[in-house]
Parts: structure tokens; sequence; C-alpha cells
């Protein structure tokens, strides 16, 4: 089983490189963060012609996020639980059935909290709160359990090409990254981290040249629970992808799954 998560930074803009990276690699499952569209604006129907289950979380001209699957979804919860307020959609999550039982991919886009001086930050950090919550509530189950994503986290100095440059935003920094601990300590797996030490950025900004330099940073997880790191065979960073024409910011980063 490959599932793979990728922020596309708009599905308008997008669309071609989806769909031509979809026809090339052909993955199981894909979590899309930064859709930018409503439900009803989502082009379905290409990736239903490519064989995928379409279920999508969307927003008008920002966030917004879809899972795509060549597997029929069971179950699908959208939003994050405890906030009835927050209208922001950035979780979506499928329950799967395969030949070895079911199982969940959620798919988040974390806010970014930048600047840390407004209401951003606050916001992040209670989201962060409430995920975890949803976490420790799906660990109880225990089946399989991936959660994956635009984190808007780098975990450590080793994640970015100058911790020096990026210590202090939201993106890595003491509130932020205590939280993350969290989500480790309730027994979450860095599929990544599992398999290597190499360094191995997902984003490269628009800005400054940062591609050339490879000025990047790791912010794109896939989080295990104890029965999916069981099952882990290995994990891909897509990084060609940013070279490729018209690409997103982001690359897609792929596990591959013996379920």
């Amino acid at each position: 089983m490959r599932i793979a998560t990728w922020n596309i930074n708009g599905i308008k803009a997008r669309l071609d490189v989806v769909k031509a990276w979809l026809e090339q690699e052909q993955p199981d499952i894909v979590g899309l963060q930064e859709i930018k569209s409503l439900d009803e604006n989502f082009p379905r129907e290409v990736f239903e012609g490519l064989g995928y289950n379409v279920e999508t979380h969307g927003q008008k001209s920002f966030n917004g996020v879809a899972l795509l699957s060549k597997l029929p979804f069971d179950e699908v919860v959208r939003g994050l639980p405890g906030d009835s307020a927050d209208e922001q959609a950035r979780l979506i999550e499928g329950t799967f059935s395969s030949e070895s039982g079911s199982f969940r991919v959620c798919c988040i886009y974390l806010p970014n909290g930048n600047p840390v001086e407004s209401e951003k930050f606050p916001y992040k950090l209670k989201w962060m709160d409430r995920l975890n919550a949803f976490v420790e509530d799906r660990l109880a189950e225990e089946i399989p359990f991936v959660l994956m994503g635009d984190f808007n986290l780098i975990p450590t100095g080793h994640d970015c090409h100058d911790p020096n440059v990026w210590w202090g935003d939201a993106l890595f920094r003491p509130e932020s990254l205590e939280k993350f601990r969290t989500l480790q300590n309730l027994g979450m797996t860095d599929a990544l981290r599992a398999t290597t030490d190499a360094p191995a950025y997902t984003f490269w900004d628009f800005q400054s040249g940062a591609w050339r330099r490879d000025a990047g940073i790791r912010i794109d997880h896939l989080m295990l629970s104890p029965e999916a790191a069981d099952r882990l065979d290995g994990v891909r960073v897509h990084r060609d992808l940013r070279g490729w024409d018209k690409p997103s910011d982001h690359v897609a980063v792929e596990g591959q799954f013996s379920f």
C-alpha cells in the first residue's frame, strides 16, 4: 500500500502537475493540502477518471484538504473536533478496509502560526492541542493509523538548511515543538526518521532562489501509530517534483506499507 501526502498550493494552479504525477506514480491513497477550493468546485471528475475515489473538505480561496483513494471509503470524517466555532478546513480522515483489516488515514493542514505576535500563533497551539486529543482517541482503537500532511513544523535543526535562520519562527520554536513532542510521546512515529537520518527537505520557498540553493525545510510528515509503524516498509520523498514546470513549493512524501 502506497500512501502519500502533498501540499499542492492550489488545485486550480496545480491540476496538470498533480494529474501527471498520479498517472506516473499511481499511489493508492493521497492526501492533498491547500486545495484552495470549495467542495463543489474541486475537479473530482479528473481524479475519478484516473481510478480514484474522491473526498474533500474545502474552503474558498485558502486551506482545504482532500483524500484520493483507489480503495472505497468506509467512513469519512471532516474537520477537527474540539471547537465548534472553528470553520477552517484543515482535516479530513478516511477509514479503509484491506485483506489485513481496517486502517485510518488522516490528512491535515496544520496552521502556520505566523506572525507569532498575532492571533495566528495561539490558534496554531490550540489546534495542536485539539489534534493531540484527537490522536489519543484514535490510538485507543489499536488499528493502523496514518496521520499525514503539512504540519508547518520543523522537528529538529537537522530538518532545515540553517537552524539559525528559522529559530523563532512559528514553525520552529519551543512552544510548537513542545506540542509536537507531545504527539510523539503519545506513541506516534515519524515515518521518515524511522528509516533514515539523512537530511530530506519537503519545502523550498519560491523566494530568494531557495530551490537552486537547496535552502529547504522538512515540514511535511507521515506520523504513524504503533500498528502502522510495524507495517512500514519504506519512505520516499519525491524531491524531483520541485523541479517540474509550475511546481508547488512542497513535494510529495510517500510511505509504503504492508496493509
